[in-house]
């Protein structure tokens, strides 16, 4: 049966392109919403770092095949989301700690 730490486990696979940290660990992911159907219908809230973020398209791409990739998901949806905005108080001390690690001030 697909759940919700199903699908985030599968997003955890799908890194930021331009830092070695996951979209999930980035904050990217506001809300799994998966339903009860078999196949189940995965609907995902997401947002970026900016509105004209040049991997946008990239990037949900790779959403989108990580969670069809997930045993019992027949669809996936995803909204971009842009309220609240993303901000560096999303991410996880993990995602923190690997910037930091690469010099990166967060």
């Amino acid at each position: 049966m697909v759940d919700e730490s199903t699908v985030r486990d599968a997003l955890k696979q799908v890194d930021d392109p331009e830092l070695p940290v996951s979209i999930v660990d980035m904050g990217l992911i506001y809300a799994i919403e998966v339903s009860e159907a078999e196949p189940a219908q995965v609907e995902i809230d997401m947002t970026f770092t900016a509105m004209g973020c040049p991997a946008m398209d990239f990037l949900k791409h790779d959403v989108r095949e990580a969670v069809a990739a997930v045993d019992g998901v027949g669809s996936v949806t995803i909204n971009t989301v842009w309220d609240p905005p993303w901000t560096t108080d999303r991410m996880s001390e993990e995602a923190r700690d690997v910037l930091r690690t690469a010099g990166v001030t967060v």
